[in-house]
């Protein structure tokens, strides 16, 4: 048998190239198709009829902190060794000192963050205690905590 050259292909790594080239313009034009798509059925603007994203101001406003730590001093410091962070507790505020005074729910089944071991307390009645609350009960906590005493009930 005589003595043949080896057979070569030629184009065959052109050929795969130009099919990966093609392959990517096509998930490319795809992607874009698809892009389109989203932001015509996206949400419309009552007012103008307007498509995609508004023309005026971010999308949504910032959200602010839903839930924030308030420190609360609780008139009973045998209560709050009580505690431990994860309980939840009704805060109580009660207006004078006698057996009549009002007494009223200042907070319902808020969570307790933190019980912070209690300094010289000498001086000073009642124990600290830290609360995670929403941001309207913190202020009302701490309007509370100006003019009553204050109380907790475990949940």
């Amino acid at each position: 048998m005589p003595h043949f050259e080896p057979v070569r292909v030629r184009g065959s790594g052109r050929r795969l190239r130009r099919l990966l080239r093609h392959r990517r313009r096509a998930v490319a034009a795809g992607l874009a198709v698809t892009a389109a798509a989203l932001v015509a059925a996206g949400p419309r603007e009552a007012a103008d009829g307007a498509r995609g994203h508004p023309a005026q101001g971010p999308a949504r406003p910032h959200p602010v902190a839903e839930r924030v730590s308030a420190p609360v001093r609780i008139a009973d410091a045998a209560t709050v060794r009580l505690l431990r962070p994860g309980d939840r507790v009704d805060v109580i505020a009660a207006e004078g000192n006698g057996p009549g005074g009002d007494a009223q729910v200042v907070a319902r089944g808020v969570r307790v963050t933190e019980v912070p071991e209690p300094l010289d307390t000498a001086g000073e009645s009642g124990a600290l205690v830290v609360l995670s609350v929403p941001r309207p009960t913190a202020a009302r906590l701490a309007g509370a905590s100006a003019t009553a005493r204050l109380a907790v009930t475990l949940c």
